[in-house]
């Protein structure tokens, strides 16, 4: 629902308010780690680089992708101390390679 007001406000030319505050209210509910708050920050670069605004843009993209990295690498040690409990090794070391 929030995306289709912002693509509306979008097409007005003030895209940047209303994705800004797509962003905080899923930070402050979802967390910031949290998949839909990554990509919220995602949309709010995206119409940063649609309006020439590069550094703010360039500062989200970075963002996203260092949480992403630290909260897939988390998945990924959540995984392997799973199959290690459940001693399957070898689903371990396929998973990693």
């Amino acid at each position: 629902m929030q995306g289709n007001l912002a693509s509306t406000y979008s097409d007005q030319g003030r895209p940047e308010a209303l994705r800004a505050q797509i962003l905080e209210i899923h930070k402050r509910v979802l967390g910031p780690e949290h998949p839909d708050t990554l990509t919220s920050m995602n949309n709010l670069s995206v119409t940063y680089k649609h309006h020439g605004r590069w550094k703010e843009a360039e500062e989200l993209d970075i963002q996203v992708i260092e949480t992403r990295k630290r909260v897939l690498r988390l998945e990924h040690l959540n995984a392997l101390t799973s199959w290690k409990a459940q001693d399957r090794v070898v689903d371990a070391i396929e998973f990693t390679a």
